[in-house]
């Protein structure tokens, strides 16, 4: 299949990293015919304010249905020719439906499901995975139309968010983090020198636009992207570097093996928390390392670097403790 997109429609626009996909997209809007969200009717009412700029300021179409209703989904489609999806993981599976809605329809040829994060086909024990299963079964349902000829894919496999990872202490202090204010930390890994690559939430939205752009070398295939690599040892060095240049003094490791125990510990207690522990646990033992990264199959676009991360969060970070204060 030969084309360029033009006509773009987006589920999950105004989530987590949906929002920052359509900054992506809306940043070249002349690229494009269409561009059009679609969304619950709990959504337009609580983001109301936001969908109205989005319609009167970027030329956004709001189309707002079920997204179980197949005859407005199958309206949705009519004119669209790319599908890009941003479900969050607990919808990850009401996919499977509008692919095969995609697959039907005369217009729609490529789709782009929410893949964005951890490689759910790194290895042989990535099957198994118990956050991978949703994924893998949306894998499973597009390749099989992909080979019917009916569709095309484009997997952007990102890995984990920086801004997500580097933050507090989501899983307790022994799960990893850092605490700006506190000056506090928990480095994964023997001595924090296990490298993983990191895709910034807004990169994504840039890496999204660039696959979009560059249909040629994408379609059927996962590329596997990322703003840069690092360890826990050198985000901590930067985190430090930038809140004063003296060493933070509370700071632990948690070596692979007390992080594969926690995980097990959080699934038995079927505690909300696990599904992050064993992703934490993919990333330290290396499942976001490539031997080459895909960003040159999309023209290598700029994204942002480590420095200016950390000195967002920092930023922020102080700004809250400055609010508490007050």
């Amino acid at each position: 299949m030969s084309f360029q997109p033009r006509n773009i429609l987006f589920f999950g626009a105004t989530g987590n990293i949906g929002k920052h996909i359509l900054a992506g997209v809306l940043s070249a809007r002349d690229e494009f015919d269409r561009v059009a969200i679609f969304t619950s009717p709990a959504t337009a009412q609580s983001k109301a304010a936001f969908l109205d700029d989005l319609k009167t300021s970027k030329r956004v179409e709001v189309i707002v249905g079920d997204i179980k209703d197949e005859e407005a989904v199958k309206k949705a489609y009519e004119g669209i020719d790319t599908v890009i999806s941003a479900l969050g993981r607990l919808a990850i599976a009401s996919q499977i439906p509008l692919i095969r809605l995609a697959a039907a329809s005369p217009s729609v040829r490529w789709f782009l499901p929410s893949e964005y994060g951890t490689d759910i086909a790194y290895g042989p024990a990535s099957a198994h995975e118990k956050p991978h299963q949703q994924k893998l079964a949306v894998r499973a349902a597009i390749e099989e139309v992909a080979r019917e000829g009916e569709l095309s894919y484009t997997y952007v496999v990102t890995g984990p968010y920086p801004e997500m990872y580097m933050r507090g202490f989501s899983c307790g202090r022994e799960g990893g983090g850092w605490d700006v204010l506190g000056r506090k930390a928990t480095l994964l890994g023997e001595k924090g020198e296990d490298r993983v690559s990191f895709t910034v939430m807004k990169d994504v939205g840039t890496l999204v636009l660039a696959t979009l752009r560059n249909p040629s070398a994408s379609l059927n295939r996962a590329l596997k992207v990322n703003s840069f690599t690092t360890t826990p040892a050198a985000i901590h060095a930067e985190f430090e570097k930038q809140t004063g240049g003296t060493p933070w003094t509370d700071v632990v490791y948690t070596p692979l093996d007390k992080l594969r125990a926690l995980e097990q510990q959080a699934w038995e207690a079927g505690q909300p928390q696990a599904t992050v522990l064993t992703l934490r646990r993919i990333w330290t033992e290396g499942g976001t390392l490539y031997e080459t990264r895909d960003n040159g199959v999309v023209g290598e676009p700029k994204l942002t670097r480590l420095e200016e991360v950390v000195a967002q969060i920092v930023r922020e970070e102080r700004e809250k403790g400055e609010k508490a204060r007050v």
